[in-house]
């Protein structure tokens, strides 16, 4: 493994998001002094908070799986996860509703989930099930150490015999192909695909592989820190501090100042220049290479994963359909998927999640009161409608989507609403994401794995790259790896930073997770 020449001593990690907060921890527990500086009032990155009204809301991701992988950030520094963030483990992890007014509760379990198949489809679904879960947990085991949780300094990386495991398990095939193996019936092969959304590619291309994202949301557990997500970072936060990191909140890097081949300085909006040995850069891409003055030549063009419009409702109501997580599927889902895509149009038939923190944190909404969280994937603005269309957008399909809540069964959700708050791609652009999304680049094959761009920057010697852009890619156990890997490269530790203890977090599937 490549990693960064000459003294490391002092690291600069520019943004306080969980990639950045995971190379903190993971310096930290190496020996190194670390300051991180953070343009927003507080830590979080995308995993932001907001308050809205007495409503505590997540502007980021609501689903957290494979938490013992923040736990080795914690444990880097001798903390814990369990010390630092109570967890609620959801049962069920996802309820799935279905145009045609059936649903289904999606267990973690194996029993659970078999005896629910069976009640929602019948045994010969149910034994397929079974057989699609062994598959889920042999594709994890083959992907993980080998193609997710690792630095590639090389596409010849991938000649290991995991390579051949992984061909061997269909992984180069096409997921939706591949799930239809073990089910026929049409509605759970979505509960099972959708996930390749996350991946920013639609299930009949996507590759089997990113089936793993599958078993972490149906195999492995779906939990809820208690005070939301945004509860995660503020912990990694504050455990970085106790360990000794320095946090510079509310403050800009403005520029990278460099010489002989290293960046020496990091100049802040204050004006201020800090010395550095080395530097993760953790903000999307564009603003990244902006900060480094290049950006690395692709044979292919960067594709952007597709975008999502999100309407945060507080209500003085809530139904008793809904589960934590709701999977609400459309009837159409091929054209759905072709629509915010290839074509650019906005959702004709809309698949939804709908989360609703309150129902195990009601503390997060004023007594009495519930918290709604609406997401509509949407095409990026590369894509489909621009920034410019979307100012004139996002009042007509806010009031579509408060329409199409109440057309399955969310009756009087309009009038319920007390607070509310929209984001769009508008909002995502303001941020800094390119093509107004937050899901950054899309997993194509083109981009994943070695072919993803590289945390490490060529000609400069001292500067690694983390976060949903780089290896290896987007979501939030992957940008915890994200943040290992780079501070890797820094220390050369790899797997295992000096000071850290391991802590016991169970884990609730029932395959052994690799050792780590």
């Amino acid at each position: 493994m490549k990693t960064v020449p000459g003294p490391t001593d002092h690291v600069v990690v520019v943004g306080a998001g969980l990639a950045g907060l995971a190379a903190a921890l993971h310096l930290l527990g190496a020996g190194r002094s670390v300051t991180v500086v953070e343009r927003a009032p507080e830590p979080g990155g995308r995993a932001g908070r907001a308050d809205m009204g007495g409503y505590a809301i997540d502007t980021g991701p609501t689903v957290l799986t494979m938490p013992h992988l923040a736990d080795e950030a914690f444990a880097a520094v001798g903390d814990s996860l369990a010390r630092r963030v109570e967890l609620i483990e959801l049962h069920p992890a996802y309820r799935a509703q279905f145009a045609d007014g059936s649903a289904l509760d999606v267990h973690t379990g194996a029993e659970a989930m078999e005896e629910e198949v069976r009640r929602f489809a019948g045994p010969g679904e149910a034994a397929g099930y079974r057989r699609l879960r062994h598959w889920l947990q042999a594709l994890y085991r083959a992907q993980m150490r080998r193609f997710i949780d690792t630095n590639f300094d090389s596409p010849l990386q991938l000649l290991h015999p995991d390579l051949a495991r992984l061909c061997a398990l269909g992984g180069f095939g096409r997921l939706d192909a591949r799930i239809g193996r073990f089910i026929s019936d049409p509605r759970l092969r979505r509960v099972f695909s959708f996930q390749a959304l996350y991946a920013g590619v639609p299930p009949a291309r996507a590759l089997a592989a990113y089936a793993v994202i599958a078993y972490m949301d149906t195999v492995a557990g779906v939990y809820f820190p208690r005070g939301g997500m945004h509860a995660l970072p503020r912990a990694m936060a504050d455990s970085a501090r106790d360990a000794g990191a320095e946090f510079r909140y509310g403050t800009e890097v403005t520029a990278l100042h460099r010489s002989g081949g290293r960046i020496r300085t990091v100049a802040l909006s204050t004006g201020e220049r800090l010395a550095c040995d080395a530097v993760v850069l953790t903000p999307d891409l564009p603003v990244t290479y902006r900060l480094l003055g290049r950006e690395p030549q692709r044979a292919v063009t960067l594709r952007h994963s597709p975008s999502a419009v999100v309407l945060h409702a507080g209500t003085d109501r809530t139904w008793p359909q809904l589960g934590h997580h709701t999977l609400s599927f459309g009837g159409a889902w091929e054209r759905t998927f072709d629509e915010i895509t290839r074509t650019g149009r906005l959702m004709t038939d809309p698949s939804l999640l709908i989360t609703r923190p309150t129902a195990h944190d009601p503390l997060l909404a004023p007594e009495g009161k519930h918290l709604h969280y609406v997401l509509a994937p949407c095409p990026n603005t590369r894509t489909g409608p621009g920034v410019r269309e979307w100012h004139d957008l996002a009042p007509r399909y806010r009031d579509s989507l408060v329409a199409e809540l109440e057309r399955r069964g969310l009756h009087g959700f309009g009038d319920s609403v007390e607070h509310e708050r929209l984001f769009t791609p508008v909002d995502w652009t303001e941020q800094g994401h390119a093509a107004g999304t937050p899901f950054s680049a899309a997993h194509t094959f083109a981009q994943t794995g070695p072919f993803r761009p590289r945390n490490l920057v060529r000609g400069i010697d001292n500067a690694v790259l983390a976060g949903c852009g780089t290896t290896p890619g987007v979501g939030v156990p992957t940008v915890l790896i994200s943040g290992k890997l780079a501070a890797a490269r820094i220390t050369g530790q790899g797997r295992a930073p000096r000071r850290a203890t391991r802590t016991s977090l169970k884990s609730t599937s029932d395959v052994s997770l690799p050792s780590r």
